[in-house]
Order: C-alpha cells, then sequence, then structure tokens
C-alpha cells in the first residue's frame, strides 16, 4: 500500500490529461490552494454525487481561495462524457495508470463484498499556495464529503 501523506508534506508534482485531453499540471498557485479529490469511477452513484457537490460548491470554494481537481483511473473519454451530463465546471483528470494515485497513497487494498483487491481510496488532499499538504483525508464518504471538508477548512461560519 502507498504511504499516505501528512499536513506539511510536499505534495508531489503531476501532469495529467483532463477530460479534453489537456494536459493538466499540480504547480503551486501563489495565494491559491487546490483541493485534489480521487474517486474510482464516473458516472457511478457514489461518485456522481460527489462530483456534483463539489460542482455545487466550487463557486464559493474559489472566492475562498481554492481550486478543484478530480482524478480517477477513467479514460479520458469516459471523463468528457461524465464532465458533459453532469455540467461539471472543474477539471476531471485521468490517471490511467493509477501512479499518481500511488504518490498521493490513494491506491491500496479494498474490500467490497467479501473479495480484497487493489483499487483507488476515495481520498482528498488539500495542498496550498506553496505546494505543500494542508490536509489529506482517506477513505472518505462520497455522500455529504464536500460538506465536511468545508467545515474543515472553516469555510463555513
Amino acid at each position: 500500500m502507498a504511504e499516505r501523506l501528512v499536513t506539511g508534506d510536499k505534495a508531489p508534482a503531476f501532469t495529467l490529461p483532463d477530460s479534453t485531453g489537456k494536459a493538466v499540471s499540480l504547480e503551486p498557485h501563489h495565494g491559491r490552494s487546490t483541493i485534489v479529490y480521487f474517486y474510482p469511477a464516473a458516472a457511478t452513484p457514489g461518485c456522481t454525487k460527489e462530483a456534483c457537490d463539489f460542482r455545487d460548491s466550487l463557486a464559493s470554494l474559489q472566492a475562498a481561495g481554492y481550486e478543484v481537481l478530480g482524478i480517477s483511473p477513467d479514460p479520458v473519454d469516459k471523463l468528457a462524457k461524465f464532465s458533459a451530463k453532469e455540467e461539471l465546471t472543474f477539471p476531471l483528470l485521468s490517471d490511467a495508470d493509477h501512479s499518481v494515485a500511488e504518490a498521493y497513497g490513494a491506491w491500496g487494498e479494498k474490500k467490497n463484498y467479501g473479495k480484497t483487491y487493489q483499487g483507488l481510496i476515495r481520498s482528498t488532499v488539500v495542498v496550498d499556495a506553496d505546494g505543500k499538504v494542508a490536509l489529506a483525508q482517506y477513505n472518505v464518504r462520497a455522500t455529504g464529503h464536500v460538506a465536511k471538508l468545508r467545515r474543515d477548512l472553516n469555510l463555513d461560519a
């Protein structure tokens, strides 16, 4: 299992294709932080709920200084369909070989219906403007996660 990131770690750099095939990199944005969330599969009920929650909170997250990037092992064409269908307004990135998920500790052993396998662990890592991990959450629930994240970031007054 990949080692999980903790607050203060340097966030691993990456460049991945988005749903249009354009390369997107995690780079420090002076004065802005990036919420990098990992989800198992586009267009599944839990992942759709989580993505729509991020979409619906995007304006207020951006107003508070946060950008959002969603990462899954799905191919670019599946991400494009998912993004269009759900009218998502933030980049979805394809990590087909799950190397970025591994670097972030979001790939590992999972259990489902009595079976053990390797897969993507629903996770969120907040990267600050200097490229350091400000918050790392693993095994998060899809439903209610964005609301909890907002509370953890002290965005709901």
